[in-house]
């Protein structure tokens, strides 16, 4: 990478970056804590489980609205955003620990998905392709839900704990 025109150009900083970014632990980053993990794992958790209730509910309401065929092409396409999602969340729980790998799983996923849709005459690409996306209704239903009621969620949670 190019230094920037506003920084210092000396000629041993690209070698220092280097070395620097082969470290897979940063002395700057520090550990996370438990409770903070526990949290976002519980988050992972209710996110996974909120997308899988929206697939059923969809799933069941292409059915009878639709026909069994269109309803399987939307429940592939809805695995396929699970496993996206779990993907997703594994990268997320990565940032900044050292793992250095871009998302071109994720990104070979949604493309193998959309061309198994196009090449296999037996699949319909819009089903799937909004079966896919059903993982984004699922988290723009739990902001919301979250958002409108946060008090009861953590008087609930300080009860149980």
């Amino acid at each position: 990478m190019a230094p920037l025109p506003s920084e210092h150009t000396d000629s041993t900083a690209p070698v220092e970056a280097v070395v620097d970014a082969d470290q897979p632990d940063e002395p700057g980053l520090p550990p996370a804590s438990t409770t903070a993990m526990e949290e976002y794992y519980r988050l992972q958790q209710n996110l996974l489980l909120c997308t899988l209730a929206f697939a059923g509910v969809i799933f069941f309401g292409v059915w009878v609205a639709y026909s069994l065929q269109i309803a399987l092409n939307y429940l592939i396409g809805a695995c396929g955003g699970v496993v996206y999602l779990r993907m997703l969340a594994k990268s997320v729980a990565n940032i900044g620990r050292g793992s250095q790998r871009l998302g071109s799983g994720r990104l070979a996923l949604v493309v193998g998905l959309v061309l198994v849709a196009t090449q296999w005459h037996q699949l319909q690409v819009v089903p799937v392709f909004l079966g896919f996306l059903t993982y984004k209704g699922a988290l723009i239903a739990y902001t919301l839900w979250t958002a409108v009621l946060p008090k009861s969620q953590s008087g609930s949670s300080q009860a149980s704990g």
